[in-house]
């Protein structure tokens, strides 16, 4: 199975690409256009077709792809934003809806795997949060309080299920884990045997139309569609207000092997630094492995993402007794301005236009949230969830800070790094495999040397918002700092938002101009 990286994921390994049953462009209108094949997409047109609309998933390159390919796939009753913050912010009707939110994701995971008979090795599993310094306790008793007031599940706990020392811990029961590619090519399925229509390499441009009926243009032909849905973590295109309130990130993870069988944790376990590092046990195909995750960081804002995987690695190996390295890998997220996801109408587009966007590092629990409130959102016109996850809300106090220290950040992105100051020299002395942005008589250049030697040259220059790229060495892909646009060493796209690739240069010509 591909992915958007040069990595290989757990989720990847012995599972060929998805093969659609129906990929007919359909000439008449449909009710629902979903853009992107990943958990989000499909458990969507799932629900979707499932109530009686007909719908059609388009995705860019094949299903999960992106991001659900490259998961750690934790199912969480809490998030990254705690129920103190969220709390504090949206207040404790806020909070008591994500406590209802995230149980009714869970139950719908569950209802799922039970009704389809899906083999995706899913379990629920109690997740533990501990402390390990003065003021992270502090800050756990204030989740904690938070946590009951608003419903939540959760307990304290005297005793965590991973080696190492902590001063005090709350446990939230019944949470859960899967493997993710294995759910969605079976919700997939489920969805064609109902109708539904799966299109894959099909790219979505220009969307036109009015409230009754859009038009979308795509690689494969046009489609007509009553509404669609940008299940695509940031909505493609032209700039849009999501752009400056959802920020891109990565995140590192590993699936290793270990000697010492009872060192598995049976449990879900998060520590509270931050960034945070996070643990778990799969056991798929036969194998178990101890998945840990963590050196999240801004996308394009780390030199060497190689490092990351090090530091990584050494965490692990200073608490466990590690047999084999087996999977290693990144991925990317985006984190709300204010803590909390982007579900619903998508800002500055018709009201037949919905996005789900701003998952932070919950986009699996985020995926299902997104599917109950978008398909409630269509089906019947409303949802519990609508107000508070409204894309197009305004929150002066919650994330305000956040949005002017990011945006500051993506102002300078625009300005600076377009122009490096080495010259055309360093063609030689790039390594196989390595890549680097030089300047060439007032020309800015994105050169990669591949493994055969061949050097790849393309327009450093996003052409989604004119950010300069950098490399990602772990992933040998470049990546816009700004909006999180990713495209492979010669430069075609990977994910969004830009709608098209990095402009390739001609080296020959250039240099004999």
């Amino acid at each position: 199975m591909k992915r958007d990286g040069a990595t290989t994921s757990l989720w990847q390994h012995n599972l060929p690409d998805y093969q659609p049953q129906n990929s007919t462009l359909p000439t008449d209108v449909v009710d629902v256009l979903i853009v992107g094949g990943g958990i989000t997409g499909i458990t969507t047109a799932l629900l979707l077709q499932q109530g009686g609309l007909r719908c059609v998933v388009a995705e860019a390159q094949t299903l999960c792809f992106g991001t659900t390919g490259g998961t750690t796939s934790h199912i969480n009753s809490f998030f990254d934003t705690d129920y103190h913050t969220i709390r504090q912010d949206f207040g404790v009707e806020g909070a008591q809806t994500v406590a209802r939110a995230t149980r009714q994701a869970i139950e719908l995971f569950a209802h799922h795997v039970k009704t389809y008979n899906i083999d995706c090795e899913f379990s629920e599993r109690d997740a533990y949060v501990y402390a390990q310094t003065d003021e992270q306790v502090s800050q756990l008793n204030k989740m904690m309080e938070a946590s009951l007031e608003a419903g939540a599940y959760v307990a304290y706990a005297d005793s965590i299920p991973i080696p190492t020392d902590f001063q005090k811990a709350i446990v939230y029961p019944r949470n859960a884990q899967i493997h993710p590619t294995k759910y969605v090519f079976a919700l997939a399925k489920e969805f064609e045997a109902l109708g539904g229509v799966i299109l894959q390499n099909c790219t979505v441009g220009h969307v036109g139309g009015d409230e009754l009926m859009l038009e979308a243009e795509t690689s494969m032909g046009v489609i007509k569609a009553k509404y669609l849905v940008y299940a695509t973590h940031i909505p493609p295109g032209g700039i849009n207000l999501l752009h400056f309130r959802a920020h891109p990130y990565r995140s590192y993870a590993m699936a290793v092997t270990l000697n010492n069988e009872s060192q598995y944790p049976e449990s879900l376990a998060y520590n509270m630094y931050d960034p945070y590092y996070y643990y778990r046990t799969q056991e798929t195909d036969g194998r178990r492995y101890l998945i840990v995750g963590g050196e999240d960081h801004k996308t394009a804002h780390e030199e060497n993402t190689e490092a990351c995987f090090d530091r990584l690695e050494a965490h692990v190996r200073r608490h466990y007794d590690v047999k084999e390295i087996a999977f290693k890998w990144s991925s990317q997220y985006f984190e709300p301005s204010d803590g909390l996801a982007y579900i619903g109408l998508n800002p500055g587009t018709h009201d037949n236009i919905l996005v789900a966007a701003g998952y932070s590092g919950n986009g699996i629990t985020y995926s299902h949230i997104a599917a109950i409130t978008l398909s409630q959102m269509i089906l019947q016109k409303q949802s519990e969830y609508a107000t508070l996850f409204n894309p197009r809300r305004v929150k002066p106090i919650a994330g305000f800070t956040e949005f002017v220290k990011e945006n500051v950040d993506v102002v300078k992105e625009f300005f600076s790094k377009r122009f490096s100051q080495e010259e055309i020299a360093v063609l030689a002395d790039l390594a196989p495999g390595e890549a680097k942005v030089v300047k060439f008589e007032g020309e800015s250049i994105a050169l990669y040397k591949d493994e055969a030697g061949k050097l790849h040259a393309v327009d450093p220059i996003c052409p989604h918002a004119k950010c300069a790229v950098g490399w990602n060495r772990a992933e040998k892909s470049w990546d816009c700092p700004c909006h999180g646009s990713r495209f492979s060493p010669d430069g075609q796209l990977l994910t969004g938002p830009a709608r098209k690739g990095l402009e390739p240069i001609d080296l020959a010509k250039l240099m004999e101009s």
